[in-house]
């Protein structure tokens, strides 16, 4: 259920300079960011509309949306047709690990779901074949899943997994990792070749990732392998920029 709207207090905007030299917009931002921050509009909470906004605290709409915008490309607020401005927690931030979205999500203080879009059994073509260490025209398992983080989501996550894992619960998809479930079963994802990349939303992926057709998606591209050196887990996988990024160490030899 969608939280209703928050009701932000008027005492938070009452030390707004509007004639020092500080930005409004910037203001306005940095103290919606501690509100956020400090938890006084949690995770979920909606924002008033702009015009509204905007008449209540006597300032105008471009600066308002200016403000908003900040936050939004800080991953603080997301904007959704047909909601509104919701609060999330902030972008989350994934080092280049063998970790899996759930446990990232779930590391940085957010609650993961998911939403099973696809759950079939497929004979594998020559590209799955190859990556996942089978014949071509093996049974193997399709998942297509949204990932969601307090309901907001993050990514879509295309999966093929090996004839072992062909009867894996569906219904467990909704609420826990991929990884976790697999772990469940004995299986140890040890190293992983990923590569990562971007590329532009087809119309499916702006709709369920609720961003705009063609708009900028972060890709990354896995095969995980266990203890044996065997492929357990194949992917591809797209994520919204605005809340999702990779950070890589670099160390110089």
């Amino acid at each position: 259920m969608i939280q209703q709207e928050s009701i932000l207090s008027d005492s938070l905007f009452m030390d707004v300079d509007r004639s020092g030299p500080i930005p409004l917009y910037f203001q306005i931002s940095t103290r919606l960011e501690k509100a956020i921050l400090a938890g006084d509009l949690p995770s979920g909470s909606r924002l008033e509309n702009e015009v509204n906004l905007s008449k209540r605290l006597g300032i105008s709409r471009p600066t308002i949306r200016r403000a908003i915008q900040d936050l939004v490309d800080k991953g603080l607020l997301v904007r959704r047709r047909g909601i509104g401005t919701q609060v999330v927690h902030g972008q989350v931030t994934r080092k280049v690990a063998l970790t899996s979205l759930y446990e990232d999500l779930s590391s940085s203080g957010q609650h993961p779901t998911s939403s099973v879009l696809q759950y079939e059994t497929i004979k594998a073509d020559t590209q799955i074949a190859l990556a996942l260490g089978v014949d071509k025209g093996t049974d193997v398992l399709h998942l297509r899943r949204v990932r969601l983080a307090d309901k907001v989501p993050v990514a879509i996550l295309e999966n093929y997994l090996p004839p072992e894992f062909l009867d894996l619960d569906r219904a467990q998809l909704e609420e826990h990792g991929l990884y976790q479930l697999m772990r469940a079963r004995s299986a140890s994802m040890r190293v992983a070749r990923q590569k990562i990349g971007a590329r532009r939303a087809t119309a499916d992926e702006a709709h369920l990732l609720d961003v705009d057709k063609g708009g900028p998606l972060l890709t990354a591209e896995r095969t995980a392998y266990d203890n044996s050196g065997r492929a357990v887990e194949y992917g591809q996988h797209c994520y919204r920029p605005d809340l999702y990024s990779f950070e890589v160490t670099l160390v110089d030899k």
